[in-house]
């Protein structure tokens, strides 16, 4: 028995040739006809409401340089640019086709796009940023994932990140159960943009510690498996995300933490459609069956906002 490291950087480099089945929030949300956009109180895109969201925390006007790692389609950078055109946006991705993508959503604006792995950016390169977004990606970073029958690993990658999780045990007080799958890459990355004392961060992605529980459709209701869960997708795999240890690793670094599920960002409006749809167990139509995923998601997904306490060093 032991640990395998499981990476999705083959499939986005040398596989991936579209994203049309991977349906994240931020897709759903984009087409103005979307029948997700019936479960919302607003009826707008997911970056137009994430940045209102946001503003209430972060002073937008007052920023210059945007960092967005892993921007999917483009779609969050362009509502952003779009409401604050002042922002000198910089994409990163490792996937290039997605990075074209993004170069053909973010046309009009004059961005900068690098295709290269996060976590090989140097940390001189993080210091000129104001704001860092990765928005449902952290799945997508390595995770040692436990197996049973598996062989002890000794490929250099494995043995690296191996040792890495002695050192996150003993600078940050990290527990880990015997068998869990750990995240890793998501641990790397937030170390990384906190140890860049990056003034703003949002995070976000799918959690093994998020659940929900609503007496008016108890068949949606899910409880927290507390530990990474394995997420199988066309040719490869991702894992949910352990807020938890990454909101250690910002404390540790003196930054002040905000949490919530996806629901804060994007609250539902509750009326007779969507009540009809999340009341019943087997969805009637497309549109239901839509609705309850949506809601779903919007239970399941979770969000940190990571912000630099500026009295405090380190």
């Amino acid at each position: 028995m032991g640990y395998f490291l499981n990476t999705t950087d083959d499939y986005h480099i040398h596989t991936l040739n579209s994203l049309g089945w991977e349906l994240t929030v931020c897709n759903a949300l984009y087409p103005e006809d979307s029948p997700c956009r019936l479960v919302l109180r607003c009826n707008e895109s997911f970056g137009t409401q994430l940045f209102r969201f946001l503003g209430d925390k972060i002073p937008f006007e007052h920023l210059n340089t945007v960092l967005e790692i892993g921007g999917g389609l483009g779609y969050v950078m362009k509502d952003f640019l779009t409401l604050a055109p002042h922002l000198q946006a910089t994409m990163v991705d490792i996937s290039p086709l997605l990075l074209q993508k993004q170069r053909e959503t973010l046309t009009e604006f004059p961005v900068n796009f690098r295709e290269m792995d996060f976590l090989k950016m140097s940390i001189s390169d993080l210091r000129s940023f104001d704001l860092a977004i990765l928005n449902e990606n952290l799945g997508d970073f390595p995770t040692l994932v436990f197996q049973q029958n598996h062989p002890e690993q000794n490929d250099p990658d494995t043995i690296r990140s191996l040792s890495r999780i002695a050192d996150y045990q003993k600078e940050y007080a990290l527990e880990f159960t015997p068998t869990e799958n750990i995240n890793i890459g998501a641990l790397e990355v937030v170390e990384k943009l906190c140890g860049a004392a990056i003034p703003y961060i949002y995070l976000s992605e799918h959690s093994c510690e998020a659940s929900l529980s609503n007496p008016q459709s108890p068949h949606l209701n899910f409880t927290s498996p507390g530990t990474p869960e394995r997420i199988s997708l066309q040719g490869h795999a991702e894992f949910t995300i352990k807020f938890s240890h990454l909101q250690t690793i910002a404390r540790a670094f003196h930054y002040k933490v905000f949490r919530g599920q996806y629901v804060y960002i994007l609250p539902i409006d509750f009326n007779e459609k969507v009540k009809a749809a999340l009341r019943s167990p087997t969805p009637l139509t497309d549109e239901q069956e839509i609705i309850q995923q949506f809601v779903y998601d919007l239970y399941k997904y979770e969000y940190l906002v990571l912000i630099k306490d500026s009295k405090k060093k380190g």
